[in-house]
C-alpha cells in the first residue's frame, strides 16, 4: 500500500528545506521501529510538501503512532493521484498548545524538539510499552522539551541552573493546569546533594478527573541546580530518555557567580552525570551549534563517556542552518545495557 503524509509549512523559509530532510529522517526511524523498511520520497502536491512511501498495510495502532510525527499534519493512502484521507486518533495526552504558548528569546522549535523525542523514543529499548516513560532535560530552560514530553503522555524532569527560568516554567505550567481545569497537586521540597540544596517543584496531574482519582496520573518535576547534579534526581527511578538543547555560545556559565566554562569542558564534565541518570538501554539526544562545538568533538565526548552511537550513515548528516550564526546538529546515543 502507498501512504503519503503532508508536512507542516514552517514559518522560517530558510528552515523549510531542512525540515523536509529532518522529517524524512524521523519517519524512517519511526518506520524501522515498527519493522517497516521503506524508501521515503519527498514530493510536492498542490504546492504542499508530502512524504510518500510504499509498505505493507499498517494497523490503526501503527498509524496512530506515526501520526505523532513532529511535522505531519495530514495522512492518506494513495492510488495514483487519488488521496484517501485516513482518520487517525490523536496520540496526544495533553493539548498541543502546552509547549507552544510560552514564548521567549532563544526558544528551540517545538517541531524540532518533538523530532528529537520521537527519534529517541523509537531507538529506546529500555522499557515495555505499558509503562509510562520518563524524559529528562538537564538543560531545560523554560521547559519546552518537558512540555513536549507531557503532551505525548510521558513523565518529565527538568533541571536548569537558572532559577528565574525554572520559576517561569513552573508558574506557566501551574496556570496551564488551572486554565484547562485539570485536576492536579503541586508540592515543593528540596534535596541535599553534598553541600548543595536543590529546590524542586513537583506536579502530579491527569488529563481527566477520573484518571486522576484512579491514580493514572503523570508527573513533572522542575529543579534548580547545575547539570552535574543530574544523578541526584534519579536515585529511585532512572530516566528512559535524555533530550536537551546545548548552549549555542562559546562558553557556558556553570552556576550563578561562577566562571563560564568552555563548551567542550562543560560537556566533558557533565556527561558522566547524564549517563548515570539514564536507564540501561536509554537514549540521549543532544542538539548543539556545530559552529561553536564541532560535531566530531561531541561524538568523541559521548563515546569516551561510554555511550554507543548509531552506526547508520543517516545519523551523521543531520546538520542544518537555523540562522546565520547557528548550524544545528543533533547526536543520538545509547546508554548500553550491562553485560
Amino acid at each position: 500500500m502507498v501512504y503519503t503524509f503532508e508536512l507542516i509549512k514552517h514559518a522560517n523559509i530558510r528552515y523549510r528545506d531542512s525540515l523536509c530532510l529532518l522529517a524524512q529522517f524521523e519517519l524512517s526511524v519511526m518506520l524501522q521501529s515498527i519493522s517497516v523498511e521503506a524508501e521515503i520520497i519527498a514530493e510536492t502536491i498542490g504546492g504542499a510538501q508530502f512524504l510518500t512511501f510504499e509498505s505493507r498495510e499498517l494497523s490503526e495502532d501503527e498509524l496512530s503512532y506515526l501520526s505523532g510525527h513532529s511535522a505531519i499534519v495530514f495522512m492518506a493512502s494513495r492510488q495514483g493521484l487519488l488521496l484517501n484521507p485516513l482518520s487517525v486518533p490523536s496520540p496526544s495526552y495533553l493539548s498541543e498548545d502546552l509547549p507552544e504558548v510560552l514564548k521567549y528569546k532563544g526558544k528551540t522549535s517545538v517541531t524540532f524538539t518533538r523530532m528529537m523525542i520521537n527519534v529517541a523514543l523509537s531507538l529506546s529499548s529500555c522499557q515495555p510499552e505499558e509503562k509510562t516513560r520518563l524524559l529528562f532535560d538537564p538543560l531545560c530552560g523554560k521547559g519546552t522539551t518537558c512540555f513536549c514530553a507531557l503532551t505525548a503522555g510521558m513523565n518529565a524532569v527538568g533541571l536548569d541552573v537558572n532559577r528565574k527560568e525554572i520559576k517561569e516554567a513552573s508558574d506557566y505550567f501551574s496556570r496551564y493546569l488551572k486554565f484547562h481545569k485539570l485536576k492536579h497537586t503541586v508540592s515543593e521540597r528540596s534535596e541535599t546533594v553534598g553541600k548543595e540544596t536543590v529546590p524542586l517543584t513537583e506536579f502530579t496531574f491527569a488529563n481527566t478527573k477520573e484518571r486522576f482519582h484512579q491514580g493514572d496520573s503523570r508527573h513533572l518535576t522542575l529543579a534548580c541546580a547545575d547539570s552535574g547534579f543530574s544523578f541526584s534526581l534519579f536515585r529511585r527511578h532512572s530516566a528512559n530518555l535524555l533530550v536537551a538543547d546545548f548552549p549555542y555560545g562559546v562558553q557556558h556559565a556553570a552556576s550563578a557567580g561562577s566562571r563560564p566554562e568552555p563548551l567542550q569542558v562543560f560537556l566533558h564534565r557533565i556527561l558522566p552525570a547524564w549517563k548515570s541518570s539514564l536507564s540501561a538501554g536509554g537514549i540521549a539526544a543532544l542538539s548543539f551549534n556545530s559552529l561553536t562545538l564541532p560535531s566530531s568533538v561531541v561524538r568523541k565526548e559521548f563515546r569516551q563517556a561510554g555511550f554507543i552511537l548509531p552506526d547508520q550513515e543517516i545519523f551523521d548528516h543531520l546538520a542544518h542552518h537555523v540562522e546565520q550564526a547557528v548550524v544545528r546538529d543533533v547526536v543520538f546515543a545509547l546508554n548500553p545495557k550491562e553485560v
